[in-house]
């Protein structure tokens, strides 16, 4: 190896419309699979951009925890069940405790903030307009993971309940963000 080897990103593999899951096996790239772990890494990115907004360290440091374990939702939407095992002896997978902690995150944001009984409108600070588009996607991920367990291709249950709760979490961390701003400027009150 040189000090200056080489090195390309592309593979030229996905050239046809196909992927490979994990631990091997090719998908279309309009499989539901590949829709669920896109949505996934599309939510991993959103927290990115919302992390680098937020100025608050706390969000930054629930925001960085979540992009981690959103590898692990990941890997899990990658894997064909018949590979499950595998993962689980080579890699981390969702686990109750992972949603516990969820739950005791929104917990304590939620003591911290009221929240207004109307809707509320994404976008009052650009750190909770992207946590509110991150929010977005990790329910579509979600959706996807709910399809993907209808038709057998989910085993871990666990990860349809660590979707919920990380959706709710990023809800409650753009209010969070948004604390101290009065409620006219968060929500529609003359919505609906």
């Amino acid at each position: 190896m040189t000090d200056k080897q080489e090195l390309r990103i592309y593979t030229k593999r996905g050239d046809a419309g196909e992927t490979g899951l994990l631990y091997g096996g090719r998908i279309s790239k309009s499989d539901l699979r590949t829709e669920a772990y896109g949505a996934a890494d599309e939510a991993v990115s959103a927290l990115g951009l919302a992390r680098a907004l937020s100025a608050d360290t706390e969000v930054q440091r629930i925001v960085k925890r979540l992009q981690r374990e959103l590898f692990t939702v990941g890997a899990e939407l990658a894997t064909d069940p018949s590979e499950y095992a595998n993962l689980q002896r080579h890699f981390s997978v969702v686990t109750p405790d992972m949603t516990e902690a969820l739950e005791r995150d929104i917990d304590a944001l939620g003591a911290q903030v009221a929240l207004p009984r109307s809707f509320i409108i994404p976008g009052a600070s650009a750190a909770s307009g992207a946590l509110d588009v991150a929010r977005s996607v990790l329910r579509r991920a979600e959706r996807r993971a709910v399809e993907m367990r209808d038709r057998g291709l989910a085993p871990n249950a666990e990860l349809l309940r660590y979707l919920n709760r990380a959706s709710d979490l990023v809800f409650m961390l753009a209010r969070y963000e948004d604390r101290a701003m009065p409620f006219e400027r968060l929500t529609a009150e003359d919505a609906c």
